[in-house]
């Protein structure tokens, strides 16, 4: 945006002679400085501030997560929550402290979280005794609680999920909703007496994340297995479902299912007896999906006129707008937009009717664009002699003049057609950076050339820490994504591309955020 935006005036001009009608508000020019395709990142703040998703604070590393935002998250929260509560799976809410004995209890959960541990060492002007800190995550948290609760094959399996913030301080070049110092999160914590129940459910947790962001978030993303490498920290192993940004050429980590495997168990005393009275210990899950998801949504869908919302997710599907013209019947355009919007309202749909008389339509259409309004209605005097209205799609920009009489069917169907159309435009472009190689040589050109890489791998841990020391640079180093879980075949005979060994499997590579 090339300047503030400012409040509306909504002050009546003062009634003279020379003055019959409201003064229209000089307005400011609404647009963004930058282009998606010239300068990703500078476009980027520029979208998420003056689409009113986010606010700057004053402590680097946290934001302002403002009502457009909030409507997207609670959208989600909607869907996901009542999904999980079908699974058997129930809230609660656990303290946002941890003892340092109790954080330090699992050895490689805890080096993996320690340089971004923020800690509370005074209360006051005086210095605690005893360091506290902010959880970075909640298995240390919640795992003491889970052995004292579980002590027969009654008490399993045990389920519960918690909406709640965490804070990870340590990083550079932080991003909003991409890497925040902190961040809104859901966490589910599961334990089981098999670890058949343990893996049936990591993979139904991690269908959902897929189909909150394919069906929700129209984003389309790849579902499987991350490397021991690349695996939750003192886990047993990692699922995820994995995005991509075409305009960087990097993957970006969706959501997380892991399976825990015994090791928090073991460490936590999370011992049970079976029903023939034998002891044993449980198998845990944790998974996780965070206000991330709201930035991959800006990064895939958005445009040089700001944000574009899959109508499934938007805050408001369908903005009215009135167009005064000349000596036209205004009140008469203005009543047909007031029901036009109790039509639609009624009828499910979340609609709103922009009343500001101190600017101008123009000004009002470039407005509602930057914030990703789906569908613009727009009434004016030939619409109300006709009984119709203009709708304007935000995806691409389509034009159609619909009857009253059907407005509220067509309006379904475009909306059905724009969220289909963004998750149909998303794939495309996703599998159009898509690059299988064979060798090296294919390996370093297609990274170069910002692709999401599928290669034969030989699995071993290694050669993916090689690889990684090979690609460093001022771009960053390339990593595992995942191994998909669907698998294209792999011909007898193929070789690792990095290391010539034999492949054992298919994995997809990249720069990744």
């Amino acid at each position: 945006m090339a300047s503030k935006s400012k409040t509306p005036n909504t002050s009546k001009t003062p009634n003279t002679s020379n003055t019959k009608k409201k003064e229209v508000k000089k307005e400011t020019k609404l647009g963004l400085t930058n282009k998606k395709n010239d300068n990703f990142g500078e476009w980027y703040s520029e979208v998420v501030v003056n689409s009113e998703m986010i606010e700057y604070y004053d402590i680097s590393g946290c934001y302002i997560l403002r009502p457009w935002t909030m409507s997207i998250w609670e959208t989600l929260q909607t869907f996901f929550d009542a999904e999980i509560k079908r699974m058997g799976i129930k809230n609660a809410y656990f303290p946002l402290f941890v003892t340092e004995n109790v954080l330090q209890k699992e050895k490689d959960h805890v080096e993996g979280f320690a340089p971004e541990v923020a800690w509370v060492t005074k209360s006051g002007q005086s210095e605690l005794e005893v360091p506290i800190a902010i959880r970075p995550t909640s298995e240390t948290v919640m795992y003491p609680y889970f052995a004292k609760w579980i002590r027969g094959h009654r008490d399993l399996p045990l389920k519960l999920n918690q909406w709640c913030n965490v804070v990870r301080w340590e990083f550079s070049h932080p991003t909003p909703f991409i890497r925040s110092r902190e961040f809104l999160w859901q966490e589910g914590h599961t334990a089981f007496e098999t670890k058949e129940e343990a893996d049936q459910e990591v993979l139904e947790i991690l269908e959902l994340y897929r189909r909150l962001y394919e069906e929700y978030l129209a984003i389309p993303v790849v579902k499987g297995k991350k490397s021991e490498m690349e695996k939750f920290a003192g886990g047993l192993y990692t699922t995820s479902v994995e995005a991509f940004i075409p305009n960087t050429g990097r993957g970006i980590q969706g959501a997380t299912s892991h399976c825990l495997g015994q090791n928090f168990a073991k460490m936590f005393e999370i011992n049970f007896e079976d029903d023939k009275g034998k002891k044993g210990m449980v198998w845990q899950n944790s998974w996780a999906y965070s206000t991330r998801t709201i930035g991959v949504l800006v990064m895939v869908h958005g445009d040089d006129k700001g944000l574009v919302l899959p109508p499934r997710v938007a805050s408001v599907q369908i903005i009215v707008i009135h167009v005064p013209f000349k000596e036209a019947d205004i009140s008469g355009i203005k009543s047909a937009c007031e029901s036009t919007t109790q039509v639609l309202s009624h009828a499910g749909f979340r609609a709103e009717l922009d009343t500001r008389e101190n600017y101008s339509p123009g000004w009002k259409y470039s407005h509602w664009e930057m914030k990703g309004v789906p569908v613009r209605i727009e009434i004016g005097p030939k619409d109300l002699a006709n009984n119709q209205v203009r709708i304007v799609r935000r995806d691409n920009g389509a034009k159609e003049d619909v009857p009253m009489a059907n407005l509220v069917e067509r309006v379904k169907e475009i909306l059905n057609d724009i969220q289909e159309s963004l998750f149909n435009a998303a794939k495309e472009k996703r599998d159009a950076c898509i690059k299988v190689v064979h060798t090296w040589d294919e390996f370093v050109a297609a990274l170069n050339d910002k692709k999401m890489i599928l290669a034969p791998w030989c699995d071993e841990e290694e050669v993916e820490k090689d690889v990684k020391a090979r690609t460093k640079g001022e771009m960053g180093a390339c990593k595992t994504l995942c191994s998909p879980f669907e698998q294209p075949r792999l011909p007898e005979g193929t070789l690792c591309f990095a290391s010539g060994k034999p492949a054992k499997k298919w994995t997809y590579w990249g720069r990744s955020y």
